[in-house]
């Protein structure tokens, strides 16, 4: 049976004929919380940006570094998946505000070095809604996309060492029609 499964619009290959580059913003929130477990919203953020001087501008990628990814590959090829859940910061899908703030700032892309960006599953919320909150919002309802399990923590530590926060960020996925998805090579020139 032929497959009628296609992402059109939301496709990879649109995003992979275009290129993504730009600007990146690294965001360090392993800098502030380490490496527990911390639902982060919009005030959590908030504090963070205002902490590190880092403003985020239309158009920028914006880099949440966790250390979740440094994290596995330190588990030397053995990763252990009690740890891992109960691993580094994850942006709260469900709060409002930062929501609000990712339409309002008018970011580009949203990258992170976890599985999903945001906490999986969301928190609970009462009544119907979906179980990945953020990403209804950035992919369904504003067509921005997520970068997920990228490693972040050599870039986080350089842009720190040198008192920065941005890089230019240049991430081609690989032209996969019909997909919602692809791995890429990102690549920052600081």
């Amino acid at each position: 049976m032929k497959s009628t499964s296609r992402a059109r619009a939301l496709g990879i290959e649109n995003m992979a004929s275009h290129g993504l580059q730009g600007r990146g913003v690294l965001v360090d929130l392993h800098a502030h919380f380490g490496t527990a477990r911390t639902l982060i919203g919009y005030e959590q953020l908030m504090r963070v940006l205002e902490a590190d001087e880092v403003e985020v501008e239309q158009g920028d990628m914006v880099c949440l570094h966790t250390g979740f990814a440094q994290g596995i590959l330190d588990m030397q090829k053995d990763p252990d998946p009690s740890i891992l859940e109960n691993s580094c910061a994850v942006l709260d899908g469900r709060d409002g505000l930062l929501l609000k703030w990712i339409t309002d700032s008018g970011l580009a892309a949203l990258i992170a070095d976890n599985y999903a960006v945001e906490g999986h599953p969301a928190s609970s919320h009462v009544g119907c809604c979906s179980t990945l909150p953020l990403h209804e919002h950035c992919l369904f309802k504003l067509g921005i996309p997520l970068g997920e399990l990228w490693h972040l923590t050599p870039l986080a530590q350089q842009l720190r060492g040198e008192g920065r926060s941005r890089f230019l960020l240049t991430a081609p996925p690989l032209r996969l029609p019909g997909a919602v998805g692809s791995p890429v090579t990102p690549i920052a020139t600081i």
